[in-house]
């Protein structure tokens, strides 16, 4: 199998060689635009690893908290997506990890917003991860910060959403 890290290097893997990192991943869109994470001048969707024992549901809630300060209710699974990624070949000393995740991506209903809530792990804090609100029309002109686009699946919801709205 072949893993590839966010710099596009690949690695070829064994099932032995992976760890497993089930993950849930938070679409909001509010007033036309999109709450995302940037990280390092990239963005990705405010998400991450479901803890053991934990509801998917409750993961995709939390992280969005933890990362964003903002409350959602309601999420409903839209996407699943399998992915291989490699990591910390940068670190020093090197040690690559390589990861089967499983995404589960969630349309959720945004309640409301408090920074307070904010409680990023020392990974995100050290990588400088801040919120933003992202105009929908310029989701083509970002740089996706992950090894698995998501841009589709957003496009997917929005138009799915756009669909549901009576026409005149």
């Amino acid at each position: 199998m072949i893993s590839r890290d966010l710099e596009g290097n690949e690695y070829v893997v064994t099932a032995q060689d992976l760890s497993w990192r089930p993950s849930a991943y938070g679409i909001v869109i509010r007033d036309n635009k999109i709450l995302l994470v940037k990280e390092q001048g990239k963005f990705h969707l405010p998400g991450g690893g479901i803890e053991l024992g934990e509801d998917p549901k409750t993961a995709v809630m939390r992280e969005l908290k933890e990362e964003t300060g903002v409350t959602t209710i309601h999420p409903e699974l839209i996407d699943v997506a399998s992915s291989l990624f490699s990591f910390g070949a940068y670190n020093n000393p090197p040690k690559v990890q390589h990861v089967h995740s499983l995404l589960l991506y969630y349309a959720c209903t945004y309640v409301s917003r408090d920074a307070k809530d904010i409680h990023l792990d020392a990974y995100e804090i050290a990588c400088s991860l801040t919120s933003e609100w992202v105009a929908i029309t310029q989701l083509d002109d970002i740089i996706v910060g992950t090894t698995v686009d998501w841009r589709p699946v957003v496009k997917r919801l929005i138009d799915k959403m756009s669909n549901l709205i009576p026409q005149c």
